[in-house]
């Protein structure tokens, strides 16, 4: 990275980076991280919540996202010993840190996709009681 002129490379957990953006996508990149971070930014929220949230997202790839946001220290989660076993998952201090930054993410998208795209409203199947 150039800062007034001078290169610089930042050495952090054993990484070498070069810009500050690189620094930030190996925190949040990916398809999945900024959605999983999305919907944890206001709750605490529990593994199967989650799922409902993002359909698209395998339990498999869920549970991946998941422990890499934990080993960063973006997202704690919380396990209570009862039975059934209960884990919440919810944002650390330095992860709620990533709010704003969500935020503008979210924002661009949403004026992409108004501009873009077209809006159209999700209609919840009724259940048959036949």
């Amino acid at each position: 990275m150039i800062i007034k002129g001078k290169e610089y490379v930042v050495k952090m957990h054993g990484n070498i980076y070069h810009c500050a953006m690189d620094i930030t996508m190996d925190y949040i990149g990916g398809k999945w991280k900024t959605v999983v971070l999305w919907y944890l930014r206001n709750k605490t929220m529990r593994f199967g919540e989650l799922k409902k949230q993002i359909p698209e997202i395998t339990e498999k790839m869920l549970s991946i996202q998941l422990k890499a946001l934990e080993d960063d220290g973006v997202i704690k989660r919380q396990v209570y010993a009862e039975v059934p076993l209960k884990v919440e998952y919810s944002l650390t201090e330095f992860g709620k840190t990533l709010i704003p930054v969500l935020e503008a993410i979210a924002k661009w998208g949403r004026t992409l996709g108004e501009n873009e795209g077209k809006l159209k409203e999700v209609k919840k199947k009724e259940i048959s009681h036949a």
